[in-house]
């Protein structure tokens, strides 16, 4: 099986770290390449997607897309949702959103790649990016009521969970811009998922420190 894998250098160094059945050819593109059309290959990884806009065109075949925060329903047929957030690709398990149709294909691709997997519901977030973005949340409520101080609140969630990184260490790994918007787009369905103030004035200043 031929795959191609459109990445940052930080998901591609993640890629390499999970095992691989050696009868996958795996060919990288780097994630400026923002157009791709006419490519031959089994299947396509779009690790880099911004969500909005597909970048594997014109190709029927399936393309596993990091799109942890739209829906299927955002997105064309023939893809697929994983979730590759900064940390979350080398995994032992992978996370995985495709439609009835394409269920099966997926699970032939993951097989082939010989990754473990776990078909989820096809909502944002996903399970685990949502219940990390929610306790990233709490931790920023934490931290805007002066309750503790972003370095004690990491400590005391490692050492008193188990956790491998801290809601603060999780946030900006992943990119608190990322999280922002995961909970923008669950507040919309529900409003438990409400933005606390200091994260959200965070995250647009990361924005606009960007421009």
């Amino acid at each position: 099986m031929r795959i191609i894998v459109r990445a940052t250098a930080a998901q591609k160094e993640e890629w390499q770290q999970k095992p691989l059945a050696e009868a996958v050819n795996i060919q990288f593109i780097d994630a400026e390449n923002s157009k791709m059309t006419g490519t031959d290959a089994d299947a396509f990884f779009d690790l880099a997607l911004d969500e909005t806009n597909p970048v594997f065109i014109g190709t029927t075949k399936p393309v596993f897309a990091n799109a942890v925060i739209c829906t299927l329903s955002e997105l064309p047929e023939n893809y697929i949702r994983i979730n590759a957030w900064n940390g979350f690709l080398k995994r032992g398990l992978m996370e995985v959103a495709a439609s009835e149709t394409n269920k099966p294909i997926a699970e032939n691709v993951m097989n082939e790649l010989g990754w473990k997997y776990v078909l989820v519901p096809d909502i944002p977030g996903m399970i685990a990016a949502r219940t990390i973005s929610m306790i990233i949340n709490e931790a920023y409520y934490t931290l805007g009521d002066e309750v503790s101080t972003k370095e004690a609140i990491d400590i005391a969630m490692k050492l008193g969970t188990n956790y491998p990184f801290g809601p603060f260490e999780w946030s900006e790994k992943i990119g608190l811009w990322h999280i922002y918007m995961l909970l923008k787009k669950m507040n919309q369905i529900e409003n438990r998922y409400t933005i606390a103030p200091l994260l959200q004035q965070q995250a647009l200043q990361t924005i606009t420190n960007k421009q």
